[in-house]
C-alpha cells in the first residue's frame, strides 16, 4: 500500500532541505499555508526560502503537457496525441494520416 501524498509535508520538507543554505537567515518575509484533508500547516519563510520555491515552481514541467493542438488550440492532448476537443492527430501517426487524406482527396477520393 503507497502512503497518500501529504503536501504539508512535502512542504515542510522542501524548506527544511532549503533553509540550511541562506546566506542571511533572519526575520521571515513570507507566510506559506496549506490546508489538505490530511492536515494544514502554516509557514514563516525567509527570502532565501521563498524564491527558491518560486523557482521551483516556475521550472516544473507538467507529465500531462504534451502540447497544443495545432488546429484548435487546445492544450488537451492525450497520450496518443489525439485532441479530444477538435479531432485532430498529431505526431508521427498523425502527419501518415493527414498526407494520405490529401493524397486521397487529390486523387478525387478513389
Amino acid at each position: 500500500m503507497t502512503k497518500p501524498f501529504d503536501p504539508v509535508a512535502e512542504i515542510a520538507e522542501f524548506i527544511d532541505s532549503v533553509a540550511p543554505y541562506d546566506p542571511n537567515p533572519g526575520d521571515p518575509v513570507a507566510v506559506i499555508g496549506v490546508r489538505t484533508a490530511l492536515g494544514e500547516g502554516v509557514f514563516a519563510v525567509s527570502d532565501h526560502v521563498i524564491r527558491a520555491l518560486c523557482r521551483a515552481l516556475a521550472s516544473y514541467h507538467d507529465p500531462e503537457d504534451r502540447g497544443t493542438c495545432a488546429g484548435c488550440g487546445s492544450r488537451r492532448l492525450d497520450e496518443n496525441l489525439h485532441c479530444p476537443d477538435c479531432g485532430r492527430l498529431h505526431g508521427i501517426l498523425g502527419q501518415v494520416i493527414a498526407e494520405h487524406a490529401r493524397r486521397i482527396a487529390a486523387e478525387g477520393g478513389a
